[in-house]
């Protein structure tokens, strides 16, 4: 279907802009009504009462894109807002994980139908996309801990689309792999988000609800991307938050923990809470190692041939895996002497 949101941008950017900031003041005295809001506890790493939820703006963001769009997207809509739901739900009440993993998986099989995955897959292809995407999924919430942290990734991950969308690294011609407005409004959302987020105190977490939106909208512009161009190192635009969470997982299992409890095991979390670096120089790091790897991709997939993209691909994540862990180990020895 024709996306037909091409007249005046720049004014249609603009008054979404403005109510995107407005539709996060209504939920923030929302929150406050019902006390959608984050306690710390031995596990936090933040001091006082925040509201949480905030990232609710990136479902927002999806649904704005879709009516704007006049319906465009259905199946990915669908399933944006069946993830947002159970995930608010979540954030206000917690929710037995066979029915959040059930929402989870009906969302990400709308988003693989809109992508038309059903029909370039096998039955096995598609069922490890299916595991490998939930497993993304609960990464961008492993990870949303600090603040800036989930915001500034999204934001890296973003404007390197954006490079990719734009041709702005010499491309013969553009890669069409998704409406560019779509983009944009990502964009847009995740600066109203950082706002409110990226600061020394918080005004408002993310939540369940806004990781895993904002995970979702990623996911659904990168294996676009992906299908287009028959690249799989793009996948590499998630490498740090990948390698932290599998690693993290593995020394966890290691541990015989749950892993589907909080706890205070990624990297980000041994530096922020018991090394004492402040939240944003944290997040910091992880958004500049995040869009150094991400511009050497997009360099290579344009400038060099496929063999050589997928040797590189294996190397950095071979390399940082082995950075990761030693950095890791060396801090752990550190905090506990």
């Amino acid at each position: 279907m024709p996306i037909q949101i091409n007249q005046l941008p720049y004014l249609i950017y603009s008054i979404v802009f403005i109510a995107l900031f407005l539709l996060e003041f209504l939920y923030f005295r929302l929150a406050d009504r019902f006390s959608i809001i984050d306690r710390p506890n031995e596990r936090s790493s933040h001091k006082g009462i925040i509201i949480r939820g905030g990232g609710v703006i990136f479902y927002f963001v999806g649904l704005i894109f879709f009516i704007l769009s006049k319906g465009s997207y259905p199946w990915f809509t669908l399933g944006l807002t069946l993830v947002a739901l159970i995930s608010m739900v979540d954030d206000m009440k917690p929710v037995p994980n066979r029915i959040r993993i059930l929402f989870h998986l009906s969302g990400i099989l709308l988003l693989m139908f809109q992508l038309d995955l059903m029909h370039l897959l096998p039955i096995w292809g598609l069922v490890l996309v299916l595991i490998f995407t939930t497993g993304i999924v609960n990464a961008f919430n492993f990870m949303d801990g600090i603040n800036g942290i989930s915001g500034g990734y999204g934001l890296v991950t973003i404007i390197s689309l954006l490079i990719i969308r734009f041709n702005s690294f010499g491309w013969s011609v553009p890669i069409d792999f998704i409406h560019q407005g779509f983009l944009i409004y990502a964009l847009l959302g995740l600066v109203v988000f950082n706002y409110f987020n990226f600061r020394k105190k918080a005004k408002c977490f993310a939540g369940d609800v806004g990781s895993v939106s904002l995970a979702f909208l990623l996911i659904f512009a990168l294996y676009g991307l992906i299908v287009t161009t028959q690249n799989f190192t793009f996948i590499l635009f998630f490498a740090v938050y990948g390698i932290d969470s599998i690693i993290t997982i593995a020394q966890r299992l290691l541990r015989r923990e749950n892993i589907f409890k909080a706890h205070r095991s990624h990297l980000y979390q041994y530096l922020a809470n018991e090394m004492g670096i402040p939240h944003l120089h944290v997040a910091g790091m992880y958004m500049t190692v995040q869009l150094v790897i991400n511009l050497m991709v997009i360099y290579y997939s344009a400038n060099t041939p496929i063999y050589l993209q997928y040797i590189m691909a294996v190397g950095m994540v071979l390399y940082l895996s082995v950075l990761y862990i030693f950095f890791k180990i060396r801090i752990m020895r550190k905090v506990l002497g």
